[in-house]
């Protein structure tokens, strides 16, 4: 299964405090035949000194100023020369040291062109405070205000070159919309992998005020609007009710 290479990326902005973190969990994965791109927006702390610390497990090392998380996503895909692309944000860590292998397996067993998996949220002492558990996608269910988790989402990166790039159009909701425009929209194979592979530091653009939360929705509708969801201040309403069993 170590054919088929999987580009990760990172994207990084004055992350000192948790990079070395997210890294070590890359480095410890049993699955070698990974590309590894670091995207910086060109960070003003230690982040960069922290990552050059690296230096041998990183791939492609970029720091300059972007637009933002998704415009520096875009980055990385566009560099990448992997089978499969994935990321993994500077605040999160590989929930253990098999996740490639199981992102592969599951690209080479199963022929998927999507994968995604659950998540678990933590605080900075690294209690779990959420658990996001995703179950097999079944077609239609983004009427129902579902989603996988981001950071867990693999795919074919010609899936890229074929159906588009994140739309910095759509806010903090363009990773929401491009899962939408590739998983809603189209007929391919997704393949849900049944484990915990990501654990997330809580916090968050869309979540640190509610300006932005309700900036967060505005987008989120947008998202829905534009991507053919039936009903979508339904789907919007019930979005966020799906995250109450997260916490039991």
């Amino acid at each position: 299964m170590q054919d088929l290479k999987i580009s990760l990326i990172t994207v990084t902005y004055n992350a000192r405090a948790t990079i070395s973190r997210c890294i070590e969990s890359v480095v410890a994965q049993g699955y070698k035949n990974v590309e590894y791109i670091i995207i910086d927006g060109g960070s003003k702390d230690a982040t960069i000194e922290c990552i050059n610390k690296y230096k041998d497990h990183v791939t492609v090392f970029v720091s300059e100023p972007d637009k933002g998380v998704y415009d520096a996503m875009n980055k990385g895909i566009l560099l990448a020369t992997g089978d499969i692309v994935g990321t993994l944000n500077a605040d999160d860590f590989f929930a253990s040291d098999d996740i490639l292998q199981s992102v592969a397996d599951m690209f080479a067993e199963q022929n998927a062109d999507i994968a995604y998996g659950d998540l678990d949220y933590i605080d900075e002492q690294g209690k779990i405070i959420r658990k996001w558990r995703s179950n097999s996608y079944k077609k239609g269910i983004f009427n129902l205000g579902w989603m996988p988790p981001h950071p867990t989402f693999y795919c074919k990166r010609e899936l890229f070159k074929r159906l588009g790039y994140y739309s910095l159009e759509y806010g903090t909701a363009a990773d929401y919309e491009l899962m939408l425009r590739y998983m809603h929209l189209q007929s391919i194979r997704i393949c849900y992998i049944n484990k915990v592979m990501v654990k997330m530091q809580c916090g968050g653009m869309s979540n640190n005020s509610p300006t932005n939360r309700v900036r967060a929705w505005k987008f989120d509708l947008r998202a829905m609007r534009s991507n053919g969801i039936q009903f979508p201040l339904f789907s919007l309403i019930i979005k966020p009710l799906r995250k109450i069993v997260q916490y039991f």
